[in-house]
């Protein structure tokens, strides 16, 4: 049944085309969330500020049309999908306000919680709530499952740490607590509802028995129900309707903001990994360890330590541990290093009477802990990286009373073993008793779904009935767990929360069947498929992670949203469904807008690279090969034919002036379909042919290997560009006067490291050229002997992605400045501000600090604009789908507007960078070289 022609009619009126998606393939690609659940919605909406909210929930309530409020969509209980309307977070949801020097923060629901960090960073503090999927999931998320994680416990969630909230009602209305007037104005519209919420206070606190047992439960981690402890914790029924919608997952209102009372950040850390022989004394530590000064205890149980025991980096030990090995990770922070140390004495200090199996002490190498922390975050990833195709990863959460931890333990253990789920494992957050437990689990057949009813049926009856625990510590009731919230709480308990329910949204338009269900099979319903597509994306368990850095979500597809819509064509396909019109949309949404650069691998728990799909996609429809030979023959040809087409750019340019030639080709781009270029002001000129000299000639200075990429030899600066030095000749002269001879390649001109090839989808050509370069560098550099110093990361990159001859030392400009030039040179910081660039190609390179420490040696102020991961030009994308280009850079000239000048590594970067930030960007050697003298 669709939605009323009324509403429709309504919304079309109140929101644009381009935000309301009803299409089959963006229903689809909304549709999912990081659960194990699918709903496809009939309508999804893109609001992009509290008044377009308003609207559509008055509209919702008048034609009794269920919404659903959706963030990042990482939530892994199903309380972000809906088949009716979906409500999601447009880019203005992005506003955050420092308040009191970093005592508190306001924040817009669509703040990102790693990005709210990034801002407290210098006031030493932070939000309570530290979740997993800290650098993807959103403020509205964080606050509306009440989200903790490793460090967070109950005392910094966000129910415990709420300053301040502004929402709005099922039927309109708005509150902003922090404002009097509208404080004023809510106490007058809407006195009976906060008189009943203060009764049904009166009436909780009055019934000893339930009180009791809310206060017991909110001892725990507990996110199962909706949040009763405001009605014991508070009096005032404002303080009782703002705490009730921490928690609520959008089934009483929408948050439109919420101010935290921030925590300390310590800045001095240190972990440590301890092995117990058996999970008694481990889970008997854990009790002694909750007393001293520890902000995390992971534990780990011998499964999840064998999940991870062949991982390239982990430790040799880990494969030896005995069968019954238990482990904790512990972690202490302090405000300074002394005080630091004296703790980890005392925690030692504490275990020391216990049996120990194996035991990596405290340490505050960066090197040591992090690779400690990887054990730990490595574990879910790594059952999902092995699961069957078309089965699922599903991550429980669990909270046993601390005291019966490791009976709580052992009894899941037993579980495991009767439902013969032998890959599970058992991972958490040890000191608040919050266990996760991870398994994979097919929903393809009758028999599948009944193993997984009888499981859970045993696991709600082993935590909430037997140990009195939560079956929900911190993922959210959702409908996962909505059938099963009478039996963890009691008759009147669950009761109560329906009596809230309908008193704040009494049509039940707010996400029906999330939290509160009347349907006890919910958690049985609408399972998500996972089909067989590709096995380069097959083991995507649809998180979302990616989602954040990608340059083409929300202008067409994100990563998890292009796997999702590529499996359901090929199940559909498999299933004699015509798919034309779907792999039609796809064609663009999923392929021509893909920028293909892999940042999403670096995001993606099981490290798919979604671009190599795209990639393996073009090279299907890649028929061009003749010409794609003879352009790799030719090469030298291309590169002196793209110079022509630049020189007569930049002639047309002075004949016709920028502002005529942007307008001229504006108009025959768009009639030529973009596949003219659109000429700007950033646009290069050509570059001017140099000779370069490849002769052995006598010189006492240590040589180094000049690699030209093609670019760098085809493109010189944009007319408008303040540096006017080509690119070969201001890193020629850097090297130079660093005390380096350079040398050359011969027959440089035609030499490419493939890449122009392999994003198109001709791999043969693109290994091709690649061996050809390769061959020419180790005959540059003497087989190897010679360090090799490459001007553009991308290039740098393509050579060393399928392994380099080991022979050769490749440099991409940051890591050669960072490695041979720091100590050669002098550098006195320029005064004014400049932007950075961290390409992809930069930070698969692992080489993106490095870049952030050489521009904080150039400038007494670095600019990074937060939110822009990969500007979208991906190496010709800015010509053919400029489209691309400029959604990815839509935020950049606000958070560049106080510099002249940008930096990055990547010619073609810069093109659209300085086109998009209205500032030259170009090259780290101009940099360098302008603020720099060799030393004496």
């Amino acid at each position: 049944m669709g939605l009323p022609a009324v509403f429709l009619s309504e919304v079309e009126r109140l929101i644009p085309r381009e935000r309301r998606f009803d299409d089959p393939l963006s229903t689809l690609a909304f549709g999912t969330d990081a659960s194990f659940y699918r709903l496809i919605p009939k309508l999804v909406i893109r609001v992009e500020s509290e008044a377009e909210v308003v609207a559509v929930l008055k509209l919702a309530a008048a034609q009794s049309v269920s919404v659903t409020f959706r963030a990042a969509g990482t939530s892994l209980s199903g309380q972000a999908l809906s088949d009716s309307v979906l409500i999601v977070l447009g880019d203005n949801w992005n506003g955050r306000e420092i308040l009191q020097q970093g005592a508190q923060i306001r924040l817009q629901p669509g703040v990102i919680g790693a990005n709210a960090n990034a801002v407290l960073l210098p006031f030493q503090r932070k939000i309570g709530p530290d979740p997993a999927s800290i650098n993807a999931c959103k403020i509205g998320g964080i606050v509306a499952n009440n989200a903790s994680g490793m460090c967070c416990g109950t005392a910094q969630n966000s129910y415990n740490t709420l300053a301040g909230i502004r929402i709005v009602l099922a039927d309109g209305s708005v509150l902003d607590t922090e404002d009097s007037a509208s404080v004023a104005a809510f106490e007058q519209s809407h006195t009976a509802l906060l008189e009943q919420l203060a009764e049904l206070a009166r009436a909780t606190r009055s019934n000893s028995e339930l009180a009791s047992k809310i206060r017991h439960k909110y001892r725990l981690k507990n996110t199962t129900g909706l949040s009763l402890n405001a009605l014991v914790d508070f009096d005032q029924p404002l303080d009782i309707l703002s705490h009730l919608m921490v928690g609520s997952e959008g089934t009483l209102g929408f948050i439109s903001s919420v101010t935290y009372n921030t925590v300390p950040d310590h800045p001095h850390k240190a972990s440590a990994l301890v092995v117990f022989p058996d999970v008694e004394n481990c889970c008997r530590a854990v009790t002694v360890l909750k007393a001293q000064p520890v902000s995390a205890v992971e534990l780990l149980d011998r499964r999840s330590l064998r999940s991870v025991e062949n991982k390239a980096g982990m430790p040799d030990w880990v494969k030896n541990l005995s069968d019954n090995a238990c482990a904790l990770l512990i972690e202490s922070r302090a405000a300074s290093q002394s005080l630091l140390h004296e703790q980890l004495t005392q925690v030692m200090a504490s275990l020391s009477s216990f049996p120990v199996e194996k035991q990596v002490d405290f340490s505050e190498d960066p090197v040591v802990y992090n690779q400690l922390w990887r054990i730990r975050k490595d574990t879910f990833p790594a059952v999902g990286a092995v699961r069957e195709t078309g089965t699922t990863v599903i991550i429980e959460d669990v909270t046993f009373p601390v005291e019966q931890l490791a009976e709580g333990v052992n009894r899941l253990l037993q579980l495991f073993d009767k439902h013969q789920y032998d890959e599970a494992i058992i991972f958490g957050h040890a000191l608040e008793g919050n266990l996760h437990f991870v398994f994979t689990q097919g929903f393809d057949s009758p028999e599948q779904v009944a193993r997984y009813e009888a499981f859970m049926q045993d696991v709600a009856q082993l935590v909430a009935v037997e140990f009195g625990g939560s079956l929900k510590a911190e993922h959210g009731t959702g409908r996962n767990m909505a059938p099963f919230v009478e039996l963890e709480w009691g008759k009147d308990a669950h009761q109560l929360m329906w009596q809230i329910k309908r008193l704040l949204d009494p049509q039940g338009i707010l996400n029906p069947d999330v939290v509160l269900s009347n349907d006890p099979h919910i958690h049985l319903k609408n399972l998500k498929p996972l089909p067989a597509a590709d096995e380069i994306v097959d083991k995507c368990i649809e998180c979302g992670f990616c989602e954040p850095v990608c340059p083409s979500r929300e202008l067409t597809l994100s990563p998890r949203q292009r796997i999702v819509i590529w499996r359901d064509i090929q199940a559909k396909k498999r299933a004699g469904v015509d798919t034309t019109a779907l792999e039609r949309d796809y064609q663009y949404q999923g392929v021509d807008t893909c920028a293909a650069t892999g940042l999403c691998a670096q995001r993606c728990p099981v490290g798919i690279n979604t671009g190599d799909l795209v990639r393996k996609l073009r090279a299907r429809d890649a028929n061009s090969t003749g010409a794609a030979n003879w352009l790799a023959k030719h090469f030298d040809g291309a590169i002196k034919g793209t110079r022509f087409t630049l020189m007569a750019a930049n002639m047309a340019r002075q004949l016709l002036g920028p502002k005529n030639l942007a307008s001229l080709s504006h108009n025959l781009t768009k009639i030529s379909a973009n596949r003219l270029p659109q000429w700007t002001p950033a646009m290069p000129q050509a570059a001017r042919p140099i000779r370069l000299n490849t002769q052995q000639v006598a010189d006492p200075r240590p040589r180094v290997v000049y690699l030209t990429a093609c670019v760098s030899r085809a493109m010189g600066p944009a007319f408008s560009d303040r540096e006017q030095v080509p690119l070969i000749d201001k890193t020629r002269a850097l090297l130079e006067k660093s005390g380096f001879q350079v040398v050359f390649p011969a027959e440089q001109g035609s030499l490419c490291c493939g890449q122009p090839f392999a994003s198109k989808g001709y791999a043969e050509q693109a290994d091709r050229k690649r061996s050809e370069l390769i061959d020419a560098l180790l005959e540059a550099s003497r087989g190897g002997l010679d360090p090799i110093y490459c001007d553009t990361s991308p290039c740098t990159l393509r050579l060393l992605q399928d392994g380099l001859d080991e022979r050769l030392k490749l440099h991409d400009p940051v890591k050669f400045i960072r490695e041979h030039m720091l100590d050669r040179l002098e550098f006195t910081p320029q005064a004014e501000p400049v932007a950075i660039h961290v390409t992809c190609s930069t930070q698969h390179l692992g080489e993106a600090q490095g870049l952030i420490d050489i521009a904080k040696r150039c400038s007494q102020q670095v600019v990074i604009p937060e939110g822009i991961h990969c500007c979208g030009f991906a190496g010709d994308k800015g010509f053919t789908t400029p489209e691309l280009n400029a959604h990815a850079l839509r935020s950049l000239k606000n958070a560049v507007q106080i510099c002249d000048e940008g930096i990055s590594t990547s010619r073609t970067c810069e093109i659209g960078l300085s086109h998009h930030a209205g500032i030259d960007y170009h090259s780290l050697v101009y940099l360098v070289d302008r603020v720099t003298r060799a030393r004496a």
